[in-house]
């Protein structure tokens, strides 16, 4: 007989950057990426806010994460993949 194993998924509340200062989400997204790069995919709530996007992308370029950017309905998030 042999033993199942079981993949435990664990699942990541997405951050969400709404009400976050230009100037602080560098180092939140940053922090939030690197803490749970384990658990990808990650989600990271945006807004539509142009600037805040290019910020988060920055942070994910530097790092080498590869992302998706939204949906076709819902363009205010990020999906951080891998």
């Amino acid at each position: 007989m042999t033993k199942r194993t079981v993949k435990k998924v664990f699942f990541i509340e997405p951050l969400d950057l709404h009400g976050v200062k230009h100037s602080d989400v560098s180092k939140i997204v940053e922090d939030f990426v690197l803490e749970n790069q384990d658990c990808c995919p990650l989600k990271i709530i945006t807004g539509n806010s142009f600037k805040m996007k290019n910020l988060v992308k920055q942070v994910l370029d530097y790092h080498k994460f590869k992302y998706m950017d939204g949906d076709y309905y819902n363009r205010g998030y990020i999906d951080v993949l891998s």
